[in-house]
């Protein structure tokens, strides 16, 4: 019996991309085959920015391993207890917002690791497992391994400090909170600004410097986004739940009040 494998960093290791369905308002199990449906790699359960309780999240997070798409969940800030139970349902990654040094990010890393890397407590059979039992060291380790401990970069203090938070061991990806870290530059939105792409370039070097992915979110344009890949970027936040109900259904609305136009 093995781990259940996270295929969202298998496709970062392959050097492919990884975008998300971002889920915020939706309350369904049924979101993983509907990302799948529509070509997303990962679902990004947002604990941050919703009402969304710990139970639903958890549900949805083990709805999504039987169909291959990867649960990651975004936990308020600082939240590790909320992260620990979370991976204890089925996620097989957590998102720390608002991370400005390593310390912290070692603090997150240890509560959602197993050791040697962390502190994290064992539960047996979960669904990362496949509901079975397996030797402790082995569901340790292969958890660990299957597990994206992702931390993000929203503060220009975060964007200095991006290559020592990439260096602590057990962070995976350095992932700009593109909303954030604009605002908090003094320029918010303004995604195409000099300052802004330097320091997105800062995270991606301090991010592939440690052997770690770069990450993007809250930047949708369409004429933006390959730049940044072109640069390095590969897991990238792909799109709102809400966002595209509303893309869709104002299509559908404008059409039928143009049909007598």
């Amino acid at each position: 019996m093995a781990v259940v494998v996270n295929t969202a960093k298998r496709r970062l290791q392959e050097g492919k991309i990884a975008a998300s369905f971002n889920v915020s308002r939706l309350r369904t199990v049924e979101i993983p085959q509907i990302a799948k449906a529509a070509g997303f790699h990962w679902v990004f359960i947002d604990l941050e920015h919703s009402t969304m309780d710990l139970d639903t999240a958890g549900q949805i997070a083990a709805a999504s391993l039987p169909v291959g798409i990867t649960p990651i969940v975004r936990v308020p800030e600082g939240d590790v207890n909320r992260a620990a139970r979370i991976l204890d349902a089925g996620a097989q990654g957590v998102v720390f917002p608002h991370v400005d040094t390593a310390e912290e990010a070692k603090a997150f890393v240890a509560a959602c690791r197993f050791p040697p890397i962390g502190t994290r407590s064992l539960t047996y059979g979960g669904p990362q497992l496949e509901y079975e039992t397996i030797p402790p060291e082995e569901a340790m380790r292969g958890i660990n391994d299957e597990t994206l401990i992702v931390m993000m970069i929203e503060t220009p203090t975060a964007v200095a400090n991006a290559a020592e938070i990439a260096a602590v061991d057990g962070v995976d990806i350095l992932l700009v909170g593109g909303s954030d870290l604009s605002a908090t530059m003094g320029m918010p939105g303004q995604f195409k600004n000099p300052e802004f792409v330097a320091a997105i370039g800062k995270v991606i070097d301090g991010a592939q410097g440690a052997g770690k992915w770069a990450g993007l979110g809250g930047v949708y344009d369409e004429t933006i986004l390959p730049g940044f890949v072109a640069r390095g970027m590969r897991f990238f936040l792909g799109g709102a739940d809400m966002s595209f109900i509303m893309a869709g259904a104002r299509a559908r609305g404008a059409f039928f009040n143009n049909l007598q136009n």
